[in-house]
């Protein structure tokens, strides 16, 4: 952005969805500290870490956007790439990481406190 021009709507739009990442952050944080087991902190780490990333990168292309050049618009480019590629890996690699908690035998949370399994 040039200088003295102050803030436009390009920023503004990016300052939000980077901002709205670290808020999301914040709350896969809070999730994974107080949450009772296993099972519900890999799913808060999972959904936050995976809506926050995609909310920074965003962020960070919609701003890239702000000078249009071809080099700029390339990596925006490369910017929404990552978004698809961390969009599907994701909820993948929650998926695997329940499925090996499981078979490893990690008790689910009931709320009388105890930590039996429940017969499937």
């Amino acid at each position: 952005m040039t200088e003295g021009m102050g803030i436009g709507p390009i920023e503004i739009v990016s300052m939000a969805l980077i901002g709205s990442g670290v808020i999301f952050f914040a709350g896969a944080v809070a999730g994974i500290l107080r949450f009772p087991d296993y099972y519900t902190r890999i799913h808060a780490a999972g959904k936050g870490d995976t809506l926050s990333t995609l909310l920074i990168a965003l962020g960070f292309a919609v701003y890239n956007l702000g000078d249009l050049s071809f080099h700029n618009i390339l990596t925006s480019i490369k910017i929404l790439m990552i978004c698809v590629f961390i969009f599907i890996t994701g909820p993948t690699t929650t998926h695997v990481l329940m499925e090996a908690g499981y078979a490893l035998g990690f008790k689910h949370w009931k709320k009388d406190g105890d930590q039996e399994e429940e017969e499937p």
